[in-house]
């Protein structure tokens, strides 16, 4: 959090909305906008101050730009579904898994393991945790190509599309 008197006397304060570190020990202090005018005033004099004192103590300071809708809406779909109790029985996973072995639509690998209604949400799981994978550009829905990303870290799984989400298109830190 960082204080600071405005004009008049009166103390403010902010409290960035992300921290993290990165693997060299720095930090970011970032700030996730819904929209680039959120805040108003208020914000912009905040990131300021908030980018003076992170300057102060080693850190980085960063207002981030508000990520895609069609991203946003499906990450917090798939949010909903990072809960270990949508692994569903045991077996359903790898199931699941070798259903999308090789791309194919949402609604066929799932009828392929069984009933939508179980299968539906080990799929959504999957897809949170970086099993399978998934355009996350485009809306969700039961034609959209999935499959199976049992691949290593860097090499375009659904965890490199979090963190790509989270860089941004254009290479800038998104939020």
């Amino acid at each position: 959090m960082a204080g600071w008197r405005d004009g008049r006397g009166r103390v403010r304060s902010w409290v960035p909305q992300l921290f993290a570190r990165y693997a060299d020990g720095t930090g970011l202090l970032a700030d996730c906008p819904s929209h680039p005018e959120a805040g108003g005033e208020r914000a912009l004099e905040a990131a300021e101050r908030v980018a003076e004192a992170c300057a102060q103590v080693g850190l980085v300071y960063q207002r981030l730009e508000p990520l895609e809708k069609t991203l946003v809406a499906n990450l917090k779909w798939l949010a909903g579904y990072r809960h270990p109790r949508n692994q569903g029985r045991p077996g359903l996973t790898a199931a699941v898994l070798e259903a999308f072995a090789r791309p194919r639509p949402l609604i066929e690998g799932v009828e392929a393991v069984g009933d939508a209604i179980e299968v539906l949400p080990v799929a959504f799981h999957g897809l949170w945790h970086g099993q399978l994978t998934v355009a996350l550009d485009v809306p969700l829905h039961e034609r959209v190509l999935v499959h199976s990303s049992m691949v290593p870290a860097g090499t375009g799984g659904a965890a490199d599309q979090r963190a790509a989400a989270i860089q941004g298109r254009d290479g800038r830190p998104g939020c």
